[in-house]
């Protein structure tokens, strides 16, 4: 296998990082980057061109290689190399299991080809949202800078959303949060927009066994600070459109 830097430990099977509070199948990985990874790819998050982001209300994103069109990736570039490494050779070097090869390959290109990444100042969230048609049933998120909660929620059988979580999923800087099958089609996911995040315990929160560094949160407080997530997914159709039209057409 190949060798990591000291601060990154994967396991030899993905199945070993499930998160077994949760339906089948969602995994967790604390270290799945180093500290001096996490610093490179946040650098090159602050210093992307202005093009690159979308301001939202509260919020703003990037998207790469561009935005999906009807659900539709128009620019069929590579992601750039400090999205690629080391990401993406990370996920795929994980088998499931003994008989299973890695998350991706099933999917229509066997790798993530589209990354959204979203930056989360203290008091900002995410509505409670499913992710829809336009990918292969697998996400996954790598989070940067800072600890948050992520909430699953259930509709109710009337269709109406049930307000409160089913479950919690604690996030920790540098982590790794893999949701597929049910999870990605069944259930809602959001992120309550508060300062902190509160009565965290190993009751309350889905993933505390595969937690890096629970003893942070023993007052039950989770005080949030600026946080980035990159969410990798392979998105089902891709069209040349993009690059036939030439330089002008795609962002930086």
């Amino acid at each position: 296998m190949d060798s990591y830097p000291s601060q990154v430990n994967l396991p030899a099977k993905l199945e070993a990082s499930r998160i077994n509070a949760l339906p089948p199948a969602a995994y967790y990985i604390a270290d799945f980057i180093s500290e001096d990874e996490e610093q490179a790819i946040l650098h090159k998050v602050e210093t992307a061109p202005k093009a690159r982001w979308r301001q939202l209300t509260h919020r703003r994103l990037q998207t790469w290689p561009s935005d999906l069109v009807k659900d539709t990736l128009l620019d069929a570039r590579p992601l750039p190399d400090w999205l690629e490494q080391p990401v993406v050779p990370r996920l795929l070097s994980i088998p499931l299991s003994d008989n299973e090869p890695n998350l991706f390959a099933t999917s229509p290109h066997g790798r993530p080809n589209h990354v959204l990444i979203n930056e989360y100042p203290p008091s900002t969230g995410i509505m409670p949202h499913k992710d829809g048609g336009a990918y292969h049933p697998v996400v996954c998120t790598v989070s940067l800078g800072s600890s948050l909660c992520l909430n699953l929620y259930k509709s109710k059988e009337d269709g109406a959303l049930d307000p409160e979580p089913v479950w919690r999923i604690l996030q920790e800087p540098r982590s790794l949060l893999v949701t597929t099958a049910e999870l990605y089609s069944e259930y809602l996911h959001g992120i309550e927009p508060i300062s902190a995040d509160v009565n965290i315990s190993e009751q309350t929160i889905a993933n505390w066994s595969l937690l890096r560094s629970p003893s942070l949160y023993r007052d039950g407080l989770n005080q949030r600070k600026t946080r980035i997530s990159l969410t990798y997914r392979d998105v089902l159709k891709v069209s040349k459109l993009g690059s036939k039209l030439g330089p002008m057409f795609k962002l930086p």
